[in-house]
């Protein structure tokens, strides 16, 4: 599995997000759009993190960006509920969160069934 194919992706997200966040009406902007930021912040960080580490200690940044991913899906869909981004904002964010997550559930798989072989 390549986890190098997180980074691009998530490059993309983030900057498409960015623009999404920047036009979010004030108050917002400050308080979930803050949140946002933070949440894909960290979630480069850990996928920045994996491209150096050891098999063993990749399972748990991996668990880590999945729940940064699931945090940010239930932003998204505040922003939505609330009419701070439209449909099609939404549908194109949730497609990026889509294909990152069935690269990190694909890692995610990968270095669970190696971690359980090399405990036992």
């Amino acid at each position: 599995m390549d986890k190098l194919q997180l980074i691009p992706k998530a490059e993309k997200y983030i900057e498409y997000m960015l623009q999404i966040i920047f036009k979010l009406p004030r108050i917002e902007k400050f308080s979930i759009g803050t949140e946002y930021k933070s949440s894909m912040y960290q979630m480069l960080q850990n996928i920045l993190i994996i491209s150096k580490i050891g098999k063993h200690e990749v399972l748990s940044y991996l668990n880590k960006i999945d729940a940064l991913l699931n945090t940010q899906r239930i932003y998204l869909r505040i922003m939505k509920k609330n009419r701070w981004i439209d449909e099609h904002k939404f549908k194109v964010a949730m497609e990026q969160i889509y294909e990152i997550g069935k690269i990190l559930g694909g890692l995610i798989k990968y270095y669970a069934k190696n971690h359980t072989k090399s405990i036992l």
